[in-house]
């Protein structure tokens, strides 16, 4: 156990860029070591890539983290994100920031993202799916690998993916195809979509 300072205590700000929460800036714990906000360049990017879905859809963000993902949604008009994260003081920020902005359509639960992918669905399936792992531990294609298997993705489901790593170079599963990828400095990101078999 460490001793409490201001950088154990210490907080940073996300922006929401645009829907009913435009311009809320929220906090979220930084002392997470592999917690890194999708850059808000980025969001406004992935966010006009999918507007023609996010309307009403069900939503899936499997590396929570500092809930920049999650919340646009929700701001966006999503009807439920399902928000995953395995530490409990991340999880407790994004209830706190839910709670703050009345926030009803975010799900919160505490857990390891690639046990939980292993388990049954009792969720339903998800029209959007972010995927944006710690960069260090190369998840994506393990993660992709689970997702497909799973009872996860409605027909026609768009997945975001982000790494520090081409796109190119992950191996996704065959029934997904890139629609649009990007990179912004050191950050590679793109948007799949599963194919209607």
């Amino acid at each position: 156990m460490t001793n409490s300072s201001s950088k154990n205590t210490s907080r940073n700000v996300i922006r929401i860029i645009a829907g009913k929460w435009r311009s809320r800036k929220l906090p979220f714990v930084s002392e997470v070591e592999t917690l890194r906000p999708t850059p808000d360049r980025v969001r406004e990017t992935v966010f006009n890539w999918l507007q023609a879905k996010i309307i009403g859809a069900r939503c899936l963000d499997l590396f929570a983290g500092s809930g920049a993902l999650a919340y646009e949604a929700c701001s966006r008009g999503a009807a439920t994100v399902t928000a995953i994260d395995n530490s409990s003081r991340v999880k407790q920020m994004l209830q706190d920031n839910c709670d703050l902005l009345n926030c009803t359509a975010m799900k919160i639960i505490l857990a390891d993202s690639m046990s939980w992918l292993e388990q049954p669905s009792n969720e339903g399936l998800y029209d959007i799916v972010f995927i944006d792992p710690p960069y260090s531990k190369n998840l994506l294609p393990e993660c992709c690998r689970l997702l497909d298997a799973g009872n996860f993705l409605a027909p026609g489901c768009a997945i975001y993916l982000e790494s520090d790593h081409p796109l190119e170079d992950i191996e996704l599963p065959s029934s997904w195809r890139f629609l649009k990828s990007k990179k912004a400095g050191q950050v590679y990101y793109g948007v799949c979509e599963r194919l209607i078999n």
